[in-house]
């Protein structure tokens, strides 16, 4: 099985993100003077075994080109799609999966996440050879509602987490099932349901719950003060 000792990291940065309420998309919104994508390609460029950093944005962005020269000489752009996973499956074709056999994909409203968790990823998939993601189990008491918001039942917790990224698989199996489930109109929310639903094992590697993924107004202030308490690590 090919070895993971140096990878490649996506990064699907097409969306709008029109839950944040403004006409700048969310990856563009700043914090400490820096654009969250600046943040988070700056989580990947400094760790030794990322050798290349693919950014897939929109046709029309008009934001990146000027944002280019401030980003590691890593980083390289593909043209994403309508869909997360169209972007996804782009950037992978984009890749020479021979030299960067395996990939991380991480999502561009990540800024968060810990260097310390992106190498324990690393070192677990590099130990066992098996895809895995980053995750955390689910503390809270979990309800299942129906289209009005009532409850329908409580969801047994025990075995339940959230899905993280990055997300890290060898980049030929990821593309072939990327491409498989959009031919057969599959959903696919993450790279990790793309590998189930082809049948592959997926592993869970617990990572800090800071990790969060801006989607609102009110995220940027929590992603700010997480950002601070960062720095030590960082």
């Amino acid at each position: 099985m090919n070895k993971c000792n140096s990878i490649a990291v996506i990064i699907p940065a097409a969306g709008v993100g029109k839950r944040m309420l403004s006409s700048t998309p969310k990856q563009y919104l700043k914090i400490q003077g820096k654009t969250v994508l600046q943040h988070t390609v700056e989580r990947f460029c400094s760790l030794s075994f990322v050798a290349k950093i693919v950014i897939a944005v929109s046709e029309n962005d008009g934001y990146i080109q000027d944002l280019l020269p401030k980003l590691s000489s890593k980083v390289t752009l593909a043209i994403g799609g309508k869909e997360r996973a169209d972007s996804v499956l782009a950037a992978l074709k984009a890749l020479d999966n021979f030299k960067y056999p395996w990939v991380m994909v991480h999502d561009a409203a990540r800024p968060c996440v810990l260097k310390s968790d992106i190498n324990k990823l690393f070192e677990q998939v590099k130990r066992t050879q098996r895809g895995a993601i980053l995750g955390a189990p689910v503390r809270d008491t979990m309800k299942r509602s129906d289209k009005y918001n009532q409850i329908k039942h409580t969801v047994e917790r025990e075995y339940l987490w959230h899905a993280y990224t990055p997300q890290m698989f060898q980049t030929e199996l990821l593309a072939q099932a990327i491409d498989c489930h959009l031919a057969n109109q599959q959903v696919i929310t993450d790279e990790a349901s793309a590998m189930e639903l082809a049948g592959y094992p997926v592993q869970l590697v617990e990572g800090s719950d800071t990790n969060i993924k801006i989607t609102r107004p009110q995220d940027l202030t929590l992603a700010q003060i997480y950002l601070e308490n960062s720095n030590n690590e960082n």
